[in-house]
């Protein structure tokens, strides 16, 4: 059992690009699943993410300040305004704009640190960035948010903060509760919660493809170029941050990862909760979560070899 939880978790890339070749195949089976499921399944993956977490993991946030302080700055600041750019470059249209600013909104994803990991980076710096991010999450998302899509369509901050708070936050504490209080019951656990967040991620890919799976055939090579080239953009202006500040090559490599590999599954959930007038909203962010698992693994092993 394990060793199958390892080939998923180690193969994300290829099960979440899988996912989303189904529900292009067979959207009248996989549309019929409610949208509304992203938000449960989102908060399955934040739960786990909790299980995973110790006291260790907050500590880097005091003893490296400057390095975690560097990595949220870079990650609130060149992920939406890289999404506000190229959502005006190629004259996206209202929902794709908030679908792909959402996305650039929101904190680093919990992929960043199995990719840093394999990418020989500073791992530490990566679960701190992570978990600073994501308790920044409920205030600066919906605060960017309404910064650089507020002006195209109306931006309720105020949901969006307690929508993030229950989704997000509220998972990962009930997480960490349940580690602290039955921590021998979560070690059975923990080689088990890369492949359950892969399924959910790749569950939450299905949802959304499936039911924009006629408007993104029609119409969807731009946006998939748009998805790509933030990426990519990401990863490299991350990287370049590192080393203009004289980074180490592993604090380099934790910070390119972490800036570029974003919480896609946050996006379209909050794109399915607050812009259901506009279902397009939440195709950026599945095609976010397929991308960037698979420009992952090439980075981390471009990283890897570089040493």
């Amino acid at each position: 059992m394990k060793r199958l939880c390892h080939y998923i978790s180690e193969y994300m890339g290829v099960l979440v690009l899988a996912s989303a070749a189904l529900a292009l195949f067979f959207p009248d089976v996989l549309g019929k699943i409610p949208p509304k499921v992203i938000n449960y399944l989102l908060g399955l993956v934040m739960f786990g993410m909790g299980l995973t977490l110790n006291l260790q993991d907050f500590k880097i946030v005091f003893s490296r300040p400057r390095d975690v302080i560097v990595g949220c700055l870079a990650q609130f600041t060149i992920m939406p305004l890289l999404a506000w750019g190229l959502a005006h470059i190629f004259s996206l249209d209202e929902a794709l704009l908030i679908g792909v600013v959402l996305v650039g909104c929101c904190p680093g994803g919990t992929a960043s640190n199995v990719i840093t990991y394999l990418a020989k980076g500073d791992l530490a710096l990566s679960v701190g960035m992570t978990g600073a991010s994501t308790l920044l999450a409920p205030l600066l998302t919906p605060l960017l948010t309404w910064l650089l899509a507020g002006e195209t369509v109306d931006v309720n901050v105020l949901n969006m903060f307690m929508s993030i708070l229950w989704v997000v936050i509220l998972p990962i504490v009930a997480g960490f509760f349940v580690k602290r209080t039955w921590p021998k019951f979560t070690e059975k656990t923990i080689d088990y919660l890369p492949a359950f967040s892969s399924l959910m991620i790749a569950f939450i890919v299905t949802i959304v493809i499936a039911a924009n799976a006629a408007k993104l055939l029609s119409g969807g090579v731009v946006i998939l170029f748009v998805v790509m080239l933030h990426n990519l953009c990401g990863l490299g202006l991350g990287y370049l941050i590192g080393y203009l500040l004289s980074m180490s090559p592993a604090k380099r490599r934790a910070v390119s990862i972490e800036v570029g590999m974003q919480n896609s599954g946050l996006a379209s959930s909050l794109a399915t909760i607050h812009f259901a007038a506009y279902p397009m909203a939440s195709i950026p962010g599945a095609i976010f979560s397929v991308w960037h698992n698979i420009s992952g693994a090439v980075v981390a092993r471009v990283y890897a070899r570089g040493k």
